[in-house]
């Protein structure tokens, strides 16, 4: 396992390192947007594989069309959902970025989730722009991708010093044939990418800065582990600390169509 998704699983969306605050951004927003349409919320979630999230927001009282290319993640997904009294809220699809106009019609969805997806994308400008036709008129994105500084600086510190020249120098933000990670971008890039496809950004914030780096011996506690969560929060925002937002393991981005 890379060193970049070694950090111990808690339950639940709201306790666990990897999603704790990546949820509550998107729960806060969905809730937001629920009372301005005084209506529940029509949400695409791309990548979504087992449906973590997809189950999270279904029992917020949202309708959730998870899309993934994988059978066996949606297999998974089916079951999870099966235990949920939201199931009737989650439909699972097999398909991609590619086939969304088969599965979604244009303009109809209220809430796209691409998380940890725009990776492994063939062409990330294509799915930034096919996110960008499904969105309804005000329609919003959740994005969460991974970021390139923390690649350096998680392989360097790792005494891999050639692999962290190699991230840090190529294109793709990749160390060589055996790095698991397809691609990492940079904050720029991102941006980028999303202005050019008619998003408009609200928030910017760094995900996993200290939770990836920092030993699990050092965290045994639920003291310790809710001190981390908030030291993360407090550390997050691209606006109040840039310099550090950008060493989270991915970004986190919530921009509006």
């Amino acid at each position: 396992m890379s060193d970049e998704r070694r950090r111990p699983r808690r339950g639940g969306l709201e306790g666990n390192l990897r999603t704790a605050a990546v949820w509550t951004q998107v729960r806060d927003l969905a809730k937001e947007r629920q009372a301005e349409l005084s209506r529940p919320l029509r949400v695409l979630d791309l990548g979504g594989g087992t449906g973590g999230l997809a189950v999270g927001l279904a029992e917020q009282g949202h309708s959730v069309t998870v899309v993934d290319p994988s059978a066996d993640a949606l297999a998974s997904l089916r079951r999870r959902v099966s235990e949920s009294p939201a199931a009737g809220r989650i439909s699972a699809v097999q398909g991609d970025a590619d086939t969304l106009d088969g599965i979604v019609a244009t303009g109809s969805v209220d809430l796209v989730c691409c998380h940890d997806t725009l990776e492994v994308t063939d062409d990330p400008a294509a799915t930034t722009a096919r996110i960008a036709e499904v969105l309804a008129p005000g329609g919003h994105l959740s994005l969460v991708t991974a970021q390139r500084v923390a690649a350096v600086l998680s392989r360097a510190l790792a005494g891999r010093f050639d692999q962290a020249r190699a991230v840090l120098t190529a294109t793709d933000g990749r160390w060589g044939p055996t790095d698991p990670a397809p691609r990492r971008f940079d904050r720029d890039q991102v941006l980028d990418l999303l202005g050019r496809a008619g998003f408009t950004i609200l928030d910017v914030r760094g995900v996993r800065l200290f939770s990836d780096l920092v030993p699990s011996a050092l965290v045994d506690s639920e003291a310790d582990r809710l001190a981390l969560l908030e030291l993360e929060e407090l550390a997050a925002t691209d606006r109040e600390h840039p310099g550090l937002s950008e060493l989270g393991t991915s970004m986190h981005v919530l921009a509006r169509r």
